[in-house]
C-alpha cells in the first residue's frame, strides 16, 4: 500500500512539473512582457529591490524641511546666515567624528600600498600627513600636542586635527574604496588573496573596478553555482556591477546643509500626534532650538529625576581663561578634545555636533549662499562638473601614479546648449555673472576665494555663541587648525523614510469599467 502510494505522489510531481507549476518564476517586464534574468528571454538581468545598506559608522538621517541660518542674535554682526526655510533629502553621516586611529588607518594602508622609499610616491604620502604644528603658539606650551596627540595611544579615538578640506575630500575617497572592497570580498566576489597583490598604481577603487581598468582574482562565491549574479546565457557571473545592489555610494565631506539639519537632530521635533491628525504630523519649526542636545528652546533636557540643567552637553570654552573648570569640579573634563563618544548626543544619536572639535563641510564659501542656492533639493554651493576621461581609442585610462580614474572637467563648450547648466565650473555661479547683479571680486579685494570652505560647529577653544549650527566660518581648503576636524556622509539611495518603508502616498487600485 506504501509503495502505491509513493508512486501515486510521484506521478503527481511528473505531472504538475510538466504542467510548469514548479517551474521557477521569472519577473516580467511591464513595458514589454519579456521576462527577466531569463536566458530563453533575452537574458536581461535585474537585481531584485532591495535597501540599501548602512556604512559602517554611519546614521540613517531622514530629511526634511529647516530653517537653515542663525536664529539666535548675530553677535558677531556678520549677516553671513540669514534664516531661510530649506528642504534636505535623507541622507547618512558620521555618528562621531573622524578619530585619530582611523586615520592612522588611511596612513598605513598609503603606506602599504605606496612604497615610501619610491620618491614618485612621497608626495602621495606627504600629502596625507595631517599638520601637527597646528598645536603650536607663540606664546603657550603646546609641544607634548605636537609631538604626541596623534599617534599616542591615550589619543586614539580623540578627534584628528590639522586636516585641510583637500585631505579629508581624500580620506573620504579612500574610506569609500575600502568598504566596496570589503563587501566584494566578503561577500565572495573577490579573492581575498588580492589585497597581498595592490602595489602603486595597481590599487582597488570602485571606479576602475567598475570601469574593469583593475582585475582581481575572484572568490568562491563567483565561481560557485550558487552565485545569484547570472551572465545572459545563465552561466555565474563573476563581475559585480553597481545594478546588482551590492556597493554603496562615496563617502563624501556633507554639504553645508546636511551638516545643520543632522546637527539640530529635528527629529525630536516631531510631536506624537492625536488620533484627529492621522500619523503624519509636522516640525515645530516656530520653536526653533538653538543648540543640537536640546529639545526645547531653552536649551535644556529633562530626564525622570528632574532638570540636567548645569550639566555641560559640549566641550567648549566657558570664558576667557577657562577651558575646563576647577581641580576636583571640571565642567567639561577635558582641556583640549575629548573622546569622539564624550557629551550628549543629539536627536539623531550624532556625538559633538556642537563643540570638541569645528567641521568642514563640502561648500565653497559665500556671504550671501542662503540668498542664492536653491531651497531644494540638497542646497549646496561648489559644483565643479567633470566626467571620466577618454582617450584616442575611447577607453577610461587610470592615473599612473595613484591608480585612480582619471577624470576631466566639463568645459563650457559642453554645457553651453543645457537647459538646466551653461558652465561646467559653477562655483562661482551669480558671481557678477549675466543673471545676477553681484560682483565681489573674491580673491582680489576680499579673504574669500573659490578656495574657502565651510566649517561649522563650535570647538574646545570657542565661546558658546559658535555651537549653535547656524553659525559658520571659512578656511582655505589646504589649511588647517588644532580646533578643526571632519565626519563623512553618504547620499541615501531609495526611500526619504528609511528602510522597509514605501515612498509616496498609496491608494488602492480602482477597477475600470468595460
Amino acid at each position: 500500500m506504501k509503495v502505491k502510494n509513493l508512486v501515486i505522489l510521484l506521478s503527481c510531481a511528473v505531472l504538475m512539473s510538466s504542467c510548469g507549476l514548479f517551474k521557477k518564476k521569472s519577473s516580467k517586464s511591464d513595458m514589454t512582457g519579456w521576462n527577466y534574468n531569463d536566458k530563453n528571454s533575452g537574458g536581461y538581468q535585474v537585481a531584485k529591490a532591495k535597501d540599501q545598506a548602512t556604512g559602517p559608522g554611519l546614521v540613517f538621517v531622514q530629511g526634511g524641511t529647516f530653517t537653515m541660518g542663525q536664529t539666535d542674535e548675530d553677535v558677531m554682526s556678520e549677516w553671513n546666515n540669514i534664516p531661510r526655510r530649506v528642504s534636505v533629502p535623507s541622507f547618512y553621516i558620521d555618528r562621531t567624528e573622524v578619530a585619530n586611529v582611523h586615520y592612522r588607518e588611511y596612513l598605513y594602508w598609503l603606506n602599504k600600498t605606496f612604497d615610501p622609499s619610491d620618491p614618485i610616491n612621497q608626495p602621495i604620502i606627504d600629502g596625507a600627513m595631517p599638520d601637527t604644528l597646528v598645536w603650536r603658539s607663540e606664546l603657550s606650551y603646546n609641544e607634548p600636542m605636537v609631538e604626541y596627540y596623534f599617534r599616542h595611544p591615550g589619543f586614539n579615538y580623540y578627534p584628528v586635527v590639522g586636516v585641510s578640506w583637500k585631505q579629508a575630500t581624500d580620506f573620504c575617497l579612500w574610506r569609500s574604496d575600502r568598504v566596496n572592497e570589503g563587501i566584494l570580498i566578503e561577500k565572495g566576489y573577490v579573492n581575498k588573496q588580492s589585497l597581498m597583490g595592490q602595489q602603486g598604481s595597481n590599487n582597488f577603487t570602485t571606479k576602475s573596478y567598475l570601469l574593469d581598468l583593475y582585475q582581481t582574482a575572484p572568490g568562491k562565491t563567483a565561481t560557485s553555482k550558487k552565485n545569484e549574479l547570472k551572465t545572459p546565457q545563465g552561466q555565474p557571473r563573476t563581475k559585480v556591477t553597481m545594478e546588482d545592489g551590492f556597493l554603496m555610494p562615496d563617502y563624501r565631506l556633507p554639504f553645508e546643509a546636511e551638516w545643520e539639519y543632522a546637527a539640530y537632530g529635528l527629529i525630536d521635533q516631531n510631536p506624537r500626534p492625536t488620533k484627529k491628525e492621522g500619523k503624519r504630523g509636522e516640525e515645530l519649526q516656530s520653536n526653533k532650538q538653538i543648540y543640537p542636545w536640546s529639545t526645547n528652546v531653552n536649551g535644556l533636557r529633562d530626564t525622570r529625576h528632574g532638570s540636567w540643567q548645569g550639566q555641560f552637553m559640549a566641550n567648549f570654552k566657558r570664558g576667557s581663561g577657562d577651558n575646563a573648570g576647577v581641580a576636583g569640579g571640571l565642567n567639561d573634563r577635558a582641556f583640549y578634545t575629548a573622546e569622539v563618544t564624550s557629551f550628549m548626543p543629539n536627536g539623531f544619536g550624532l556625538y559633538n555636533m556642537a563643540g570638541n572639535v569645528s567641521e568642514w563641510v563640502q561648500d565653497v564659501y559665500r556671504p550671501m549662499s542662503s540668498l542664492d542656492f536653491d531651497d531644494m533639493p540638497a542646497p549646496f554651493r561648489g559644483n565643479k562638473f567633470s566626467k571620466i576621461y577618454k582617450n584616442a581609442d575611447g577607453e577610461a585610462e587610470i592615473n599612473d601614479t595613484t591608480g585612480r580614474v582619471r577624470m576631466v572637467d566639463v568645459t563650457d563648450a559642453e554645457s553651453k546648449n543645457r537647459r538646466n547648466y551653461q558652465r561646467g565650473n559653477v562655483i562661482n555661479f551669480m558671481d557678477g555673472d549675466s543673471i545676477s547683479q553681484a560682483n565681489y571680486g573674491y580673491g582680489q579685494t576680499t579673504l574669500v576665494s573659490d578656495k574657502s570652505r565651510v566649517y561649522k560647529g563650535g570647538s574646545w577653544n570657542d565661546r558658546a555663541y559658535w555651537l549653535s549650527p547656524g553659525t559658520r566660518r571659512f578656511l582655505e581648503e589646504d589649511q588647517a587648525l588644532s580646533t578643526l576636524g571632519f565626519r563623512c556622509a553618504m547620499d541615501r539611495m531609495g526611500s526619504p523614510e528609511g528602510n522597509g518603508r514605501k515612498v509616496g502616498q498609496q491608494f488602492p487600485t480602482k477597477r475600470q469599467k468595460r
